[in-house]
């Protein structure tokens, strides 16, 4: 039996530190007494969590909040706000405030002891994210579930890179003007009508202008009104052209097409995929799912997966992610396709959970998820488009199309969205409304009946409504399309 060697101990090493420098803040505190237009350039640069002293980071907050007062920051009109304050005790009292600006040192590196300050504070936020990473590896006497701790330490560490980033979110007017302008080169260059992402339906560019970056957009509908089939449409459409403007040449930057993230809660991605191959191989879906092909339909079923096997198009199935998990992944995808992931589809959004646990009520917890997911636009600079289910409101009124306020469950889906659009389908309901069917026999007011229901089923059939109930970036209104139920494809409608 082989004998197991354990390492020797290794002799005790020396106390570890957390990273700081309290003289630099001491310094740079003093700086800002003696000296108040260097405090109105430094408090929107450091929150008082960055300083490793308490009492510093008191300081400074005491300071920030005389100076948005328009008020002198000194040690004289500070004074009175650390009478009682325990820790200034320690250091002596409040003619601490006083000793800080006995040396004039700081006025000189005050910015750069500002930049030291916030990276050592971003050293000290790493050092705890790994502690906690650490104690939850460790910690086996709950569920284990490594990737969950990944995705939580993918999301801690991602939290300490944005944090500060105030300064870096302030443009220039000439900077904004620069990206409008970019921004409006780019629709002309696309033949107009088309600022950001395209649909792939031309009728919708005309009225949205694209997906624009950083807007959340909202895609609402009943239960059997093809949101998913229409969101599967877009997010094709978009990743089709990507891939034929990569092919003709075009810059990354130039293109209206976009790679793709497709978040299918509800779905599986080959139930997913079933429905694309069935639309560009013309093949009835139900066909397909079914094995009614012949062979000459599957050989359009396989020339269709091999034209389309380098779709930029990434399905993620997983079912209940947490916001904060989809931030993570959608940050994972960037990663991998050099931040080239220029769309994000969730379907659909009840599905996602807060992360929060049970103790939040459900307008709570959507409104939480909303907010996650523009705040997922802003971060991640793609458009967004979620997918939501509508009350059952809609259905106790004559007119079936829906409305903003019924947005299942929170005011803050609409609050938070760019743009909210519904997908509304007459035929559904006219289909619903099907009188009895005429026998041999039968009075004349049911043939009367039937035939006035079928001519207005020939009226309303494969046609739909994408109802643009908001929009930041221009006007409300609505776009009529083709709708074929077999291949679930919606397409622009030319008699309209």
């Amino acid at each position: 039996m082989a004998t197991l060697a354990f390492p020797t101990p290794a002799a005790a090493a020396e106390p570890m530190h957390l990273p700081r420098n309290v003289e630099a803040e001491a310094a740079m505190l003093g700086a800002m007494m003696i000296d108040n237009r260097l405090a109105d350039d430094l408090v929107d640069r450091l929150e008082p969590a960055h300083f490793y002293e308490p009492v510093h980071g008191r300081i400074f907050a005491a300071i920030k909040t005389l100076r948005s007062n328009d008020m002198l920051a000194t040690p004289v009109t500070l004074r009175p706000m650390f009478e009682a304050d325990e820790g200034m005790k320690e250091l002596g009292g409040p003619a601490y405030l006083a000793q800080l600006t006995g040396s004039g040192a700081g006025l000189i590196g005050a910015r750069q002891f500002a930049t030291q300050i916030y990276d050592l504070a971003m050293l000290r936020a790493l050092v705890s994210v790994g502690r906690t990473l650490v104690e939850r590896a460790m910690d086996t006497s709950e569920e284990v579930n490594p990737r969950a701790q990944i995705e939580a330490a993918e999301e801690e560490l991602y939290k300490v890179a944005g944090d500060g980033g105030v300064e870096n979110s302030i443009k220039s007017f000439a900077q904004a003007t620069t990206m409008a302008v970019k921004m409006a080169e780019r629709a002309l260059n696309s033949g107009g009508n088309l600022s950001g992402v395209t649909t792939g339906l031309d009728s919708v560019n005309a009225k949205i202008g694209g997906m624009h970056h950083s807007d959340l957009m909202i895609l609402a509908g009943r239960p059997g009104m093809g949101k998913t089939s229409l969101a599967t449409n877009i997010a094709f459409n978009a990743a089709r052209r990507w891939m034929r403007d990569m092919a003709d040449g075009i810059p990354p930057s130039e293109s209206v097409g976009a790679k793709v993230a497709f978040f299918s809660l509800e779905m599986s991605a080959d139930q997913l995929a079933t429905r694309i191959l069935a639309e560009q191989s013309g093949i009835s879906s139900e066909n397909l799912r079914m094995g009614k092909i012949s062979k000459a339909e599957f050989g359009q079923l396989a020339a269709a997966a091999a034209e389309l096997e380098n779709l930029p198009f990434f399905i993620d199935d997983t079912g209940g992610l947490s916001i904060s998990a989809l931030h993570t992944r959608v940050r994972r995808l960037q990663r991998r396709h050099n931040n080239q992931i220029g769309l994000v589809v969730v379907d659909y959004l009840q599905l996602l959970t807060s992360g929060k646990g049970s103790n939040e009520n459900r307008v709570q917890e959507i409104s939480e998820i909303s907010r996650g997911l523009k705040t997922l636009a802003k971060d991640m600079n793609v458009p967004v488009l979620a997918l939501s289910q509508l009350s059952r409101a809609v259905e106790s009124r004559e007119d079936k199309r829906p409305m903003l306020s019924d947005l299942r469950e929170s005011g803050s889906i609409e609050q938070d969205a760019d743009m909210v659009w519904f997908v509304f389908r007459e035929d559904y309901y006219t289909a619903q409304r099907e009188p009895k069917r005429p026998m041999e026999g039968d009075d004349t007011k049911i043939f009367e009946d039937h035939a006035k229901w079928a001519a207005d089923m020939e009226r309303v059939y494969g046609l739909a409504e994408l109802i643009v109930a908001k929009q930041r970036h221009g006007a409300t209104g609505k776009v009529v399309l083709k709708f074929d139920p077999t291949i679930t494809r919606f397409s622009d409608y030319a008699g309209y």
